[in-house]
């Protein structure tokens, strides 16, 4: 039987709940057009090259959650885990880097083997978006202030906090760098055996650690804004200067950072107590080296994903199916003529429900259950007439309509 289930950690979308998934996709695809960035979509999969240089080989992700496999060709693929490197290699493959600055929307499946959790599947969704080629300051502010935007549109305002941090210049960073392997060099051996290995590759991947050994040791770790020079500080203080400007509020976050070293200056997470643990729903960062690291030009970048189960969890209700007019044949000799109606309104615009049999009681309680605003009624007698019988089910009142007449006597239930 355990083949008759679906695959631990992924998940059936019925009706209900893609609803919520949709409601997500269509608020952020609404506002991301508002702020000028155009919808794209790249493949599910690509080499898995393109995840190891972005990525890391250090990364959790690279080393113990991405979905790879060989083809039958024998080239090494991997399903995406994450939106920004697929984007990067379209940005580079197709010769896009002429036409910079970009902006891109996208939204789709996203893939990591991971323990299932609250939110958290194996197979999830996120919305992303990516702006390309603005290496100043505002960019950065542009960028969160159309998650921010996403986020109220969707009721979430007063439930969500945005984290701030800066991770500085490549000169901050090496600064800081230094300064924390010291520090961690002095407590190695409680280190877990993961911090000890990205210690010498990638020691700010330690300040990510999940392990409580050493979230305890990090706890007393060296903070980056003390290394910060002063066109760091400049940098962030027009960010933060912008997000004032806008009313958007945000909480210094010190121990916020992104691993790779490719990261630079802003570093931002959107979290709620909403969810529980799981508290982040939006995160992102400025990656001016991303572009170059996987061989094209050096590119400023700056962007953010939202895992959509994430938000979708926290929709108050989700918006409610369009209610159908139902057709209503009475008769045999009214079903072609039926058919041929509820296909000139679809034609039309409106959503039209054709039972699939049964007397007029049967079909009357169909369209009560399927929830519709109306029902067309279609005997001989109307046939004979040139017209229907319109029975608003909410009210129960009833009239003749010509056909002729109809579509426009229907306009309030389109």
């Amino acid at each position: 039987m355990s083949s008759l289930q679906p695959v631990r950690g992924t998940h059936d979308l019925l009706p209900e709940e893609m609803r919520r998934h949709r409601r997500v996709i269509d608020v952020a695809r609404a506002i991301a057009e508002r702020y000028g960035y155009h919808e794209v979509e790249t493949p599910i999969f690509e080499f898995s090259e393109v995840f190891q240089r972005t990525l890391g080989d250090t990364s959790d992700i690279v080393t113990k959650e991405m979905y790879s496999f060989t083809d039958r060709g024998g080239e090494r693929l991997t399903l995406r885990p994450e939106a920004t490197a697929g984007i990067a290699r379209a940005l580079i493959s197709g010769g896009l880097t002429q036409l910079l600055p970009l902006k891109f929307f996208c939204h789709g499946p996203m893939f990591r083997y991971e323990r299932p959790q609250k939110g958290r599947l194996r197979q999830f969704h996120q919305i992303d978006i990516e702006l390309l080629g603005v290496p100043g300051p505002e960019g950065d502010v542009e960028v969160i202030a159309c998650g921010y935007a996403i986020l109220t549109a969707l009721g979430f305002a007063d439930r969500i906090t945005l984290e701030l941090n800066t991770l500085g210049d490549g000169e901050s960073r090496r600064a800081y760098r230094t300064a924390l392997v010291e520090f961690f060099k002095a407590h190695e051996d409680r280190l877990s055996a993961d911090s000890r290995e990205r210690l010498e590759r990638n020691p700010l991947r330690i300040l990510d650690s999940k392990d409580e050994g050493d979230r305890r040791i990090v706890a007393d770790a060296p903070l980056f804004g003390d290394f910060l020079n002063e066109a760091s500080r400049s940098f962030f203080a027009t960010v933060t200067g912008g997000l004032d400007a806008l009313a958007i509020p945000y909480k210094l976050s010190p121990r916020l950072v992104r691993g790779l070293d490719y990261y630079c200056h802003t570093a931002f997470e959107f979290t709620t107590e909403t969810l529980g643990a799981q508290g982040t729903v939006m995160g992102g960062g400025r990656y001016d080296g991303l572009v170059e690291t996987m061989g094209g030009p050096a590119t400023a970048g700056i962007g953010w994903a939202a895992g959509i189960e994430r938000l979708a969890m926290m929709l108050d209700d989700p918006p409610p199916p369009r209610r159908p007019i139902a057709v209503v044949p009475v008769g045999e000799a009214a079903a072609r003529p039926a058919l041929k109606l509820a296909e000139r309104l679809r034609g039309a615009g409106f959503a039209i429900e054709l039972g699939y049999g049964g007397n007029l009681g049967k079909r009357m309680k169909r369209a009560n259950r399927l929830n519709a605003a109306a029902a067309l009624i279609l005997g001989e007698d109307e046939i004979a007439r040139g017209g229907v019988t319109l029975r608003d089910l909410d009210s129960g009142a009833q009239e003749q309509v010509a056909l002729g007449a109809l579509e426009e006597r229907l306009a309030p239930y389109r």
